[in-house]
């Protein structure tokens, strides 16, 4: 396992001294795979900003509300476009994205979802165009939606032969799905499926799709609930997901992986997907989700991570620039106590080279805007900027700073502080091999603050400070 801990032993961070660094790791464990096609130039996008649905939905699926009774109204989302178009757009957020919980209905000859509750995403994708927004939508190339006498384009299979047809070995042979119809890797036409998938898509306007639940078809198990289906194994999953990196490029669609156990040090995602969840759902969100669940923990299945902090920390050593990026799920601002615990979660996704994607509804989101328009901040997004922390080690406090160069050879330091008190921080540049005196901006508070070989600063509790650094 490639690891990181740069410099550790020479950190001159005096308040970090004496933190615990021998906290065993806990990554998933390593399978041998059998010879995958090579997909040539994926990592070639910049993390997404832009809006999800999330935060409704997981509102009213905790108010009691079915989800085959919820819905978002086409009045409703034109209140929802027009807020996104007028308040976030001008900063770089370019798209509005489904999310699960909604009925994905499939209603028409392709077998495709076609609809998201009453809304049809032709006229979803129409709405946002006209506003110029794109349209990101949360399904999943292998799952059915249609009916099993439905043919596959190009073929003589049916949507009922991608079905699992008790030839291929599962991992839980009495086991039955819960929620999902899978479609198996190994089954002729599957791969055709899949390409007729992102055919619809782009055909439809969509240019990204977030796919969940990869953990289930994979080994049929999950940490927190445990068997729930059959399993379809490691090199089911991986040829799987080569089919769909092949047919996205092909269309030019970005795919963002949900879900995922990351077995053998990500290998297939990191290959295969340009985005990959590395942390729990948001669920309630707010600095619970940011860095307090489970803080320090690692586990060997998907969730490996249930904060975003631990999460980008334990997986920072596979991102980096034309490298998958690293995706700390939805931000809920208004969840958030303090202003300094806002700056830390907008400031840490985009110091990980992670997306930005705001949660909060129109009516929600109160005076928090200002969080996620930082253009300062939000230039790291538009350069493709991915820092790492100093160490990799979770329970460790020199992960709390966060290091990278962006590509005109400036640099960015983030300082974080996870305590729930103050904390003095000192930082020398050549810590981190950055040698010589340079200016330095603070990009919060959007000021100069001279020139120097180091950096020492009164973070508040759960705060940032976030620094850049130019000759």
């Amino acid at each position: 396992m490639k690891k990181m801990n740069i410099l550790a032993s020479a950190m001159a961070v005096t308040v970090l001294a004496g933190c615990s660094n021998d906290i065993e790791m806990r990554y998933p464990p390593k399978y041998e795979l059998p010879d995958l096609p090579v997909i040539e130039d994926i990592h070639t996008y910049k993390a997404p900003l832009y809006w999800s649905v999330y935060e409704y939905c997981y509102e009213q699926e905790q108010n009691g509300v079915a989800n085959e009774n919820m819905d978002i109204t086409p009045a409703e989302w034109d209140k929802i476009i027009d807020w996104v178009a007028t308040e976030l757009k001008p900063y770089g957020y370019d798209m509005v994205c489904t999310d699960g919980f909604i009925p994905m209905l499939a209603q028409d000859k392709t077998g495709y979802m076609t609809h998201y509750g009453s809304m049809s995403l032709k006229d979803l994708v129409a709405k946002c165009k006209e506003k110029g927004l794109k349209v990101g939508v949360y399904d999943n190339p292998l799952w059915i939606h249609g009916s099993s006498s439905i043919k596959v384009e190009g073929t003589d299979y049916t949507f009922g032969d991608l079905y699992y047809n008790h030839k291929t070995e599962i991992m839980n042979p009495t086991a039955e799905n819960m929620w999902f119809n899978w479609t198996v890797a190994e089954n002729p036409g599957t791969r055709e499926y899949i390409d007729g998938f992102f055919k619809h898509y782009k055909e439809l306007g969509v240019e990204y799709i977030r796919m969940d639940f990869l953990s289930w078809y994979e080994d049929g198990k999950d940490r927190n609930i445990g068997v729930v289906g059959h399993g379809y194994g490691r090199e089911s999953y991986a040829r799987a997901l080569s089919y769909i990196a092949e047919s996205a490029k092909k269309y030019g669609i970005f795919t963002s992986l949900v879900m995922p156990h990351l077995n053998n040090d990500a290998e297939v995602e990191a290959r295969y997907g340009n985005m990959v969840r590395i942390v729990a759902d948001t669920a309630g969100g707010g600095w619970w989700h940011c860095s307090s669940a489970d803080k320090g923990m690692s586990y060997t299945t998907w969730p490996n991570c249930m904060n975003m902090f631990d999460g980008f920390t334990y997986w920072s050593h596979i991102a980096g620039r034309d490298k998958v990026i690293l995706d700390g799920d939805f931000i809920r601002l208004n969840k958030f106590t303090t202003d300094a615990e806002k700056e830390t979660v907008v400031s840490l996704q985009l110091m990980a080279g992670g997306p930005v994607t705001v949660a909060d509804q129109y009516y929600t989101i109160g005076d928090n805007v200002k969080f996620y328009t930082n253009t300062e901040l939000l230039a790291l997004n538009t350069d493709r900027f991915v820092g790492h922390p100093l160490s990799d080690k979770l329970n460790d406090r020199n992960n709390e700073i966060w290091f990278g160069e962006m590509s005109d050879g400036s640099h960015v330091i983030g300082l974080f502080n996870r305590d729930d008190s103050d904390r003095t921080v000192s930082l020398d540049f050549a810590t981190l091999g950055i040698s010589g005196e340079w200016k330095v901006r603070d990009l919060w508070k959007h000021a100069d603050e001279g020139t120097a070989t180091s950096i020492k600063a009164n973070i508040p509790a759960h705060g940032c400070k976030i620094v850049r650094l130019t000759k």
